[in-house]
């Protein structure tokens, strides 16, 4: 089965999802704060996708569009700490 990460961004905050088949599994929620930053606040899976690596991807991806915008990301959902404390490569958007 084939899954998709997504992003939908507004002014003022956005999400990452993972969608399989069409239906979104997982949901990663960030604001901006400035202009140069956003804080990821909310990392969910939904029930029976534990242990697939949703999360870790969604976090991999914001660290993408931090680089490719010049961004730093502030990880205020425990989750999301987490996988920075664990993933070294990903530290320098900190």
């Amino acid at each position: 089965m084939s899954e998709e990460i997504k992003l939908n961004i507004s002014d003022k905050n956005g999400f990452f999802s993972v969608e399989v088949a069409g239906k979104s599994e997982a949901k990663m929620t960030f604001v901006f704060a400035g202009e140069d930053k956003i804080i990821i606040d909310h990392t969910e899976v939904n029930p029976g996708n534990n242990g697939k690596g949703f999360g870790k991807k969604m976090v991999t991806q914001a660290v993408v569009m931090a680089r490719e915008r010049n961004l730093k990301i502030i990880p205020l959902c425990p989750f999301a700490k987490s996988v920075f404390d664990k993933t070294p490569e990903l530290r320098d958007v900190l």
